[in-house]
């Protein structure tokens, strides 16, 4: 037990750690190769967000554990919602002001909702996964078309500044895209071996350890990414990286998951845990879009995500007892 813990904590080090240092060589790699800068920050530092989701859920799926998977690309969304956007709005209210992020919202609620159609006969299919995976791609293009077409959008405007303020020769890049990468495939193996031990030794599901435990520490990334840039007054970036990266873990993630080992599923997973991502998705669009006003997230209205947060990890616990 005791060996198990370590090695989340560990992995969860290594996770965050590889990730920030593989998105920056990345970034720099593509930005030697020519690749303009509103698609590195929408798309390379985006993708990175979310890339410890993919690797550990990978893993996952592939050492026949698809439940942990599926509660890594669950939990994550709900904490990205909830934990983040509610903390962050909590430290400085979120304004948004990008119509990129406004179109993406709605986005956002139709990726839910099919996810939501495709969990709710109790199973993901080779053919759900292969749905899914064409979803991530159509979304990839759209927003190289939407960060292309639209330039001068604030969010394109602080993704370029973000990623023009970072240099790395082009040695270093490739040094750190290749060993990041390296060693965030470890350290997911790693975590995900010390989530089924604990899970085992604690007597509960793989799903419900996914849910908690993996998905808040692997959703670290897109916490300090979303504190930062609400510190500096890039609201659009914090928001951005939330409804990004959950889009991301909905298709990719579970897509990825879903095409290594399809797999069946308990009831609860669409009525709790899906219905509560629905919710939260409900509740960020109808904050952030701003109905009948500017949109944003204040500071009693990120209390309420926090608090939506807590009462549903309160009930998951209080369902192991």
């Amino acid at each position: 037990m005791v060996l198990a813990i370590t090695a989340i904590v560990a992995g969860f080090i290594l996770l965050v750690y590889s990730a920030g240092r593989f998105v920056d060589g990345a970034a720099a790699t593509a930005a030697h190769a020519g690749l303009p800068t509103i698609l590195i920050g929408m798309l390379i530092v985006g993708f990175g967000t979310s890339a410890p989701e993919m690797v550990v859920s990978a893993m996952a799926a592939s050492d026949g554990n698809p439940a942990l998977a599926l509660g890594n690309a669950l939990g994550s969304n709900i904490v990205n919602i909830g934990l983040i956007l509610g903390v962050t709005a909590l430290i400085a209210p979120i304004t948004v002001h990008s119509n990129i992020v406004r179109k993406e919202l709605p986005l956002l609620l139709a990726v839910v909702l099919l996810c939501g159609y495709l969990l709710y006969d109790g199973q993901l299919t080779t053919f759900d996964a292969t749905l899914l995976l064409g979803g991530f791609v159509s979304v990839v293009a759209w927003s190289i078309y939407s960060g292309l077409r639209h330039h001068n959008d604030p969010l394109a405007s602080d993704t370029e500044q973000g990623v023009t303020s970072q240099t790395m020769g082009l040695k270093s890049a490739l040094f750190w895209l290749v060993c990041g990468l390296v060693v965030l495939v470890l350290s997911s193996r790693i975590l995900v071996w010390g989530a089924v031990q604990v899970a085992s030794a604690l007597g509960v599901s793989d799903l419900v350890i996914g849910l908690t435990i993996v998905a808040l520490g692997t959703s670290l990334p897109e916490l300090a990414a979303s504190i930062i840039a609400a510190k500096k007054g890039e609201h659009d970036i914090a928001i951005g990286n939330v409804v990004g990266s959950n889009m991301f873990n909905i298709l990719a993630v579970i897509g990825i998951a879903g095409a290594i080992e399809p797999f069946g599923l308990g009831a609860d997973i669409f009525y709790r845990d899906w219905g509560v991502m629905l919710v939260l998705t409900l509740a960020l669009l109808i904050m952030a879009y701003g109905i009948g006003r500017q949109g944003r997230i204040n500071r009693a209205e990120g209390g309420l995500l926090l608090s939506g947060y807590l009462a549903y990890n309160g009930y998951l616990l209080w369902t192991l007892v």
